[in-house]
């Protein structure tokens, strides 16, 4: 299955509507960046879909497995941080992307079940893509 997503430039400044099917979302920076802070932003989004990723995977394996999982509550954020091998480089600074991930599962579970649960969303298909080769092609049409 291909998702089509489509993106045009909305107003003010760096405001974006995005159409995906039949659902409407923006995006935009915060005013700190020139934005207006209308909507969230691109690594938001990210956040969001690996987050609903990891839940969506976690409630579905719960309900097969018939386990009691009430609820799972996810935080989420973003950084830019030294890699490990380079935080006392001289030089040009070398920067990776870390998201850290908090999960609180909800329902009366066993500790071995609980593991199991945090071992699964680990392989959602958003993380799998994230930490994954990704190849992205970019390119211009009239």
């Amino acid at each position: 299955m291909t998702t089509i997503v489509s993106v045009e430039s909305a107003l003010p400044e760096f405001l974006e509507n995005i159409r995906v099917g039949r659902h409407l979302l923006q995006a935009d920076e915060p005013l700190s960046e020139g934005g207006s802070d209308a909507a969230p932003t691109p690594y938001d989004l990210l956040l969001a879909a690996l987050g609903s990723c990891k839940v969506v995977t976690l409630r579905m394996y719960a309900k097969r497995k018939n386990w009691p999982l009430k609820a799972v509550h996810v935080n989420l954020s973003h950084a830019k941080v030294h890699a490990e091998d380079c935080a006392n480089c001289t030089g040009e600074p070398r920067l990776i992307d870390h998201i850290e991930v908090e999960m609180r599962l909800v329902g009366e579970l066993s500790d071995e079940q609980r593991r199991t649960l945090l071992g699964i969303a680990e392989k959602c298909p958003v993380h799998r893509t994230l930490t994954s080769t990704i190849r992205i092609t970019t390119r211009a049409t009239a």
